[in-house]
């Protein structure tokens, strides 16, 4: 049976690396892949999934009114389709994931989605939200914050360098996202040390 694999991680973790590679791997067997991206990283009309070591491929764009399955039996009435790969998946819809898990349940297809689990403020997307409820299987990749231990933490800089805490969870600005570990995430935005002295039971 075909599964719905939900890869996730913080910024600059080498996502889509990872999915470029799985992707050529299937193609260099002769198999046909079918490439998702988020419309919201659209280099003019087209979709480019690209990889921050330099190799990139065209990928079909998504927006959260796609019926991705409709779109991807449209695609397998042409000819088979041997596995879909989702890049941004975080900004899937709660119904796009039921309609990717369709596709690994109805049409056999397994279907990798790649994205982040947490926005700048510590919070599920909503798409990675669902794709923890409902994916077969979930993989971290992981990726250290500067004291070396494992990020988990995203914050958003401005352009000054300083740490933004609120504002709109999608920014498509890759270059303002830092990844970190939970201990300096908080640092970073202020929620430690905390106003007032530390009490400690004794």
């Amino acid at each position: 049976m075909a599964k719905l694999y939900f890869s996730y991680s913080t910024m600059n973790a080498g996502k889509s690396t990872l999915l470029l590679q799985a992707s050529y791997n299937y193609v260099e067997r002769g198999m046909r892949t079918l490439l998702f991206t988020s419309s919201l990283y659209a280099e003019g009309d087209v979709g480019v999934i690209s990889s921050r070591i330099g190799i990139s491929a065209p990928a079909e764009m998504f927006n959260s009114e796609d019926d991705l399955f409709q779109r991807i039996n449209d695609h397998v009435q042409e000819s088979k389709i041997d596995c879909v790969f989702v890049d941004e998946a975080q900004f899937l819809t709660a119904d796009q994931v039921w309609q990717l898990a369709r596709v690994s349940d109805r049409l056999d297809i397994p279907v990798m989605c790649f994205g982040l689990r947490t926005d700048f403020q510590g919070k599920l997307f909503p798409g990675s939200s669902e794709l923890l409820a409902v994916a077969d299987e979930l993989r971290e990749i992981r990726t250290i914050c500067h004291c070396g231990r494992k990020a988990t933490m995203v914050v958003r800089r401005n352009t000054d360098g300083g740490v933004l805490t609120e504002g709109n969870q999608v920014s498509i600005e890759k270059s303002v996202y830092v990844s970190l570990c939970r201990r300096h995430w908080e640092e970073e935005i202020g929620r430690w040390p905390p106003k007032g002295p530390l009490h400690h039971d004794h």
